[in-house]
């Protein structure tokens, strides 16, 4: 990751209050003057990390970022099995979006997201596009049904001995009768019993390790080892897709009519196995104005240098729009 900014630490942060019981952590960095740019982070439920502060230039850019509601340093947190996640959904962090951009007095930004928070991206500019003046997305995803029974059911032929773990850590009588993993483990993740919640986080990402250690030979994120981050990401995702995030299927492509005039740049990888290469294409195809960089050495991981100094490299490329 040579190819990055150097280390920056937020000039601001502050916690906005939704109305509803949520506060929203929020920071920014870079110049204050500079073009907002917003980052939205994956998952659902990953955080913000500080290194993805570093693809953009802090004398051009004024980066905000925010942990999505119940994890990172928002509140209530996932991990409490008493926070009720029924308020969490598309299209409250939508809303969510637009609240933070008017608190902090944003006319339009740029909007930078990767894995879920391509997803989030989209649905965000085809609501409001009059607020987004470019679009940077990797690991490019729109979380239709196909998108997400290939993460937890059409890779397995793939990962044959991690399939079969994944499979066999659903208790007997729970495993669904056509493998909806995704359902048998949103279950034990809001079990009444800590352990069974921390086992099946636990186990949730080791199935999702088989394609990471494939693609990053650096292993496991850091934060995989906080058995908290873990519960937190692992009810959001399975909460989040159990109910199709609240999208009608192909919703997002079959309204990428809505980003006309909004310039894009989607950056995939290769050999992304978690977000295969179609739906960039297909999204690349629906909106004229995006352009498709396909790199022949990455993977899902914004890590990979490869993939790290394309993004570098699209930021710099919007710094003047």
């Amino acid at each position: 990751m040579s190819d990055i900014y150097p280390e920056i630490e937020p000039y601001d942060h502050g916690q906005l209050d939704t109305g509803d019981g949520n506060l929203i952590y929020w920071e920014a960095c870079g110049n204050p003057a500079g073009r907002p740019a917003l980052v939205l982070h994956g998952g659902p439920g990953s955080g913000c990390s500080t290194a993805v502060r570093r693809y953009f230039d802090p004398d051009a850019y004024r980066i905000i970022l925010f942990d999505q509601r119940n994890c990172g340093r928002s509140l209530p947190s996932a991990a409490d099995p008493e926070t009720d996640l029924s308020l969490n959904t598309t299209w409250h962090l939508v809303a969510d979006i637009e609240r933070l951009r008017s608190c902090l007095g944003i006319d339009s930004w740029l909007l930078f997201g990767s894995s879920w928070g391509a997803t989030l991206a989209l649905a965000y500019a085809e609501t409001h596009p009059e607020r987004v003046a470019a679009i940077i997305l990797s690991g490019v995803t729109t979380t239709r049904r196909s998108e997400i029974d290939w993460l937890y059911r059409g890779m397995a032929p793939l990962f044959p001995e991690e399939w079969h773990r994944f499979r066999q850590a659903v208790p007997p009588g729970r495993q669904e009768q056509d493998e909806d993993m995704v359902a048998a483990y949103h279950r034990l993740l809001n079990d009444p019993n800590s352990e069974t919640r921390f086992k099946a986080a636990r186990d949730w990402h080791d199935w999702e390790a088989a394609s990471i250690l494939l693609a990053d030979p650096q292993g496991r994120p850091r934060r995989w080892a906080d058995p908290a981050y873990l519960l937190t990401r692992a009810r959001i995702i399975t909460h989040y897709f159990t109910n199709g995030a609240w999208l009608e299927d192909g919703q997002l492509l079959k309204n990428a009519a809505r980003l006309s005039g909004i310039p894009g740049i989607l950056l995939q990888g290769r050999f992304d196995i978690e977000a295969p290469l179609v739906t960039a294409w297909e999204l690349a195809r629906a909106w004229p104005q995006s352009e498709l960089s396909i790199l022949a050495h990455a993977a899902h991981s914004t890590a990979n240098p490869e993939m790290s100094a394309a993004i570098v490299a699209a930021t710099d490329r919007f710094r003047d729009i």
